[in-house]
């Protein structure tokens, strides 16, 4: 019979999943209206879900190409740490679930995130540029996640600190018995 923890813990992975594969989903379906926009440029007029960067394709699709590959970047970032989530929650035994495999994830989910800041404040500096060169661009929601992916990277950072705290103890506890 399996505890309360192992029944959420599952429905967590199963969501995870969920999480991954519609994350990959957005990213590709960006991608291929992307390129259907090398040959189609009315495409940029509804890239995905009502994003309009019509204005832009048509003023430097140089430009264009590069707030695209700002938004991949982003949700590709997303996507791939909850991918590391999934990881760890395929590797985690609620027995010892304090590891140096699983401080090393948390670890890398932070740098991830982090990078997602980064990437976000130069869609934002990229976004505030071309606002006052591109008439009707105004898309300065795509970069506005900075401080989502901060708050999360300083949060999974602060949980990775703990669980190596664990660690620390767990192996104090191995080593007195």
């Amino acid at each position: 019979m399996k505890t309360r923890t192992e029944t959420i813990l599952t429905v967590m992975h199963v969501l995870a999943w969920i999480g991954f594969i519609g994350l990959a989903i957005e990213a590709g379906a960006i991608l291929t209206a992307y390129g259907v926009s090398w040959f189609n440029p009315i495409a940029a007029k509804d890239l995905y879900r009502g994003m309009n960067l019509y204005d832009l394709s048509q003023y430097d699709f140089w430009l264009y190409t590069q707030m695209v590959s700002y938004i991949v970047a982003l949700v590709a970032i997303k996507a791939y740490a909850v991918y590391l989530v999934i990881k760890i929650m395929m590797k985690v035994k609620l027995q010892s679930p304090f590891t140096a495999e699983t401080v090393t994830r948390l670890e890398t989910i932070s740098y991830v995130l982090f990078g997602g800041v980064i990437i976000s404040i130069l869609c934002n500096v990229q976004t505030g540029w071309l606002s006052k060169r591109v008439q009707d661009f105004n898309i300065s929601w795509i970069g506005d996640n900075a401080g989502e992916f901060l708050f999360m990277a300083g949060l999974v950072f602060v949980i990775s600190q703990v669980f190596k705290r664990g660690v620390e103890l767990q192996s104090e506890n191995e080593l007195t018995v």
